[in-house]
This record gives C-alpha cells, structure tokens and sequence, in this order.
C-alpha cells in the first residue's frame, strides 16, 4: 500500500526539482519551493493510502456477504422425505441419474438459534448419511422416540420416513443423503422408517452403507401393538372387518392367522436373528414402548447414553396428558409452546373379545421367550 503512494508520488517530486533547477532559485526561494513539494508528497501518499483501505474494506464486505448467503441458504430448502403412498413412476424416472427428482420435497433446516451462531462464524452445515436409523417397530412409539430425542441440540433427524433401505434403495445413497438434514460437527444424523425391522434386505443393505450404524428399536406387547396397528388401519377405512376376523383362521380362535400383518409383525424374534447376522447387539438399542410412555426421561436418557450425548433431554422437557394417556411436551424443535405428537396419539382402540386376546398371547408367548433370550432383557409382557 506504501510502496503505491510513494510511486504515485515521484512524478510530482521530480516536476518540481525541475522547475526549481530551470529557474536558478534562490535558496530562500528553493526553501519555499520544497516545502510546497513536501506538502504536495504528504496529500497524495495520504489520498492514497486512503483509497486503498477503502477498497480493501469493501472487499472484505463483499466476501463476507458471499459467505453468509452460503451458510444461510440450507434454511431455504425443506426437509420431508418422500410420501410412502406418492406416485412411483414421477419418482423412477429420475432415479437413473441418481440425483433426487426435481419434485422429490426434501430435508429442511429450520430456523434454531444455534443456526444463526453458525452463520456469525461462517460455518457451512452439509448433509450426511444417518449414523443412528430408528428401524421399528410399527405402532411401538417410533414417532415419539423420533421427537423426544430430536429435543437434544446434538440430533438432527429427517422429518419424515425416507424407505430408503425397503423402497427407494435402487436410487442410491446420493439420493438418500438429499433426503438427509443438514448437520455440523459433533452432531448426529438419524432416520426413522419402522418397516425397516422387518423387511429382508434390509440389515445387509444398512451394512453395506455403514457397519458402524447405531440401531434404534422400539418395542411393546405385540398383543397390543397389533390391536394399535389394526385401529390406525381401521381409521381409514370404515367398512373393515373386525379385529377378530382377520387375526384368526375361518371365524375360530384355535388357528391364528401369521399372515396378517399385525400379526405378524409381532414376532419379533424372527426379524431381529436377520439383524444380528450383520450387526452385534451392542450396536442395537431396545427401547420399551410402554415405559417410553409412562416414563419418557428414563427412555430418552438410555437414548442419550447410548448415542454417547450429554443428558440434555430431561423431565423437565415432559408432561402426561390425562386425556389423551400420552405424554406431551413442552416445547420441541419446531414448537416453543406445551403440545402434544398429534391427534392419532394416543388413539381409542376398539373393544376385543377378552378370549381372542387370550389366546394371541399364548400365540406370542414363546416368540417373546425368544426375543427376550436375544435382547437379554425381559419386558414382562402378559
């Protein structure tokens, strides 16, 4: 910067050592003419010196708005993964390329504090694939383990469920990783789709991606887990069957039907050997729906403890709701105010005849022997 002002300066000196040699001044003349010449050296290096510091500055301006436009921008984008009942064929005709489809709704950042601290600092979050994926099961409480552990400022999770591993596999982890939120370090990524627990494929191809991944399972009697998946099913459609009709083989409690779904499901030892194959039990966490529900900070705490996160989720982030039998919080990522998961929580279940749930349980007995065997953990279910 000096060396510019004093190059600017020279044609100046030299005019003046010229005029004043050409004109043969005295010595009080060429005193006057010196100081003039001084005068003329000091306002130029000072004009300069000033016009430099201020382009400097305006381009450190520049940049500085550049960067902050980069890191703010995640928070324009959205977060929810593709609908599990949406049309197939728009979604298969990108999935060539890899890249999401242009009308594929994808992961948001939503407006936290701790995201306004990044943009002061310069940081740029940036999507990555899940470390922790919560993988079951159906009807156990997935959706409030998903919301209760995103309370903590270290998780970040996809909004909605991706099927990735049992719908969507053909289109890649790139696509997978859009579908992800945007995360810093230090933080973790997760995923929920329940299905995943029982789909076939599913353990290898969650190891191909990451055999490191951490394993999130929920779990409640499948006696009642069944009789919750049949009355989310029966909610949307008014001319279903009775429970008992479709659990059971001909009208009669002796045969119970293993192809029905809610049933099915239940066996939960029968999916979780597929698991083991590929993954040790001390990847897996089994978190008890019943005690998720009456106790949700002793569940988010094995949660926290497990995922190697400070215990930041505490009873203090509860309360129970009397009417609706289901814990409800009082502020979450998205929500600063006391609500609840949502209207289907916590749902009214149909009246069983007592002798069909008696005999689903002697059904599921030996199958929760099994899983209790394979867990090391017995969940006391009736």
């Amino acid at each position: 910067m000096r060396d510019t002002a004093a190059t600017s300066a020279q044609p100046a000196m030299i005019v003046m050592s010229i005029w004043c040699s050409s004109l043969s001044l005295s010595s009080r003349s060429l005193a006057i003419a010196l100081v003039i010449c001084v005068t003329l050296v000091y306002f130029s290096y000072s004009f300069n010196a000033c016009l430099l510091a201020s382009i400097s500055r305006s381009l450190q301006q520049s940049n500085l708005r550049n960067l902050l436009a980069l890191t703010s921008s995640p928070r324009n984008e959205t977060n929810n993964a593709t609908n599990s009942s949406g049309s197939s064929s728009s979604r298969n005709s990108s999935s060539t390329t890899g890249a999401p489809p242009a009308q594929t709704v994808t992961s948001s950042l939503d407006g936290a504090p701790k995201y306004q601290l990044l943009r002061q600092q310069g940081l740029r979050p940036s999507r990555h694939l899940p470390d922790t994926l919560i993988i079951g099961v159906k009807k156990s409480g997935t959706r409030a383990l998903l919301e209760f552990i995103r309370l903590h400022p270290d998780v970040r999770a996809a909004g909605s469920e991706v099927h990735f591993f049992d719908r969507h596999y053909q289109r890649g982890l790139r696509w997978y990783r859009h579908h992800m939120p945007y995360t810093i370090e230090g933080q973790i990524t997760m995923e929920k789709t329940p299905s995943y627990f029982v789909t076939k494929e599913v353990p290898q191809r969650v190891y191909h991606m990451n055999p490191a991944t951490k394993l999130l399972i929920v779990v409640r009697d499948p006696v009642t887990r069944a009789i919750s998946d049949y009355t989310q099913a029966a909610s949307k459609k008014a001319d279903m069957k009775r429970f008992e009709q479709l659990a059971f083989v001909n009208g009669s409690y002796s045969v119970v039907d293993t192809n029905w779904g809610p049933v099915k499901i239940g066996v939960y030892a029968r999916y979780l050997e597929r698991w083991l194959l590929y993954f040790p039990l001390s990847q897996l966490l089994f978190i008890s729906g019943e005690r998720l529900i009456m106790d949700p900070a002793y569940e988010i705490g094995r949660v926290q403890d497990f995922l190697g996160l400070k215990r930041v989720v505490t009873e203090k982030h509860f309360y129970f709701n009397a009417t609706k039998g289901f814990p409800c919080l009082f502020k979450s990522e998205a929500r600063s105010t006391p609500h609840c998961l949502g209207k289907t929580k916590g749902r009214n279940h149909p009246h069983i005849d007592p002798g069909a749930i008696e005999r689903l349980r002697e059904f599921y007995r030996p199958f929760n022997n099994k899983f209790y065997q394979l867990t090391g953990i017995n969940f006391a279910w009736p």
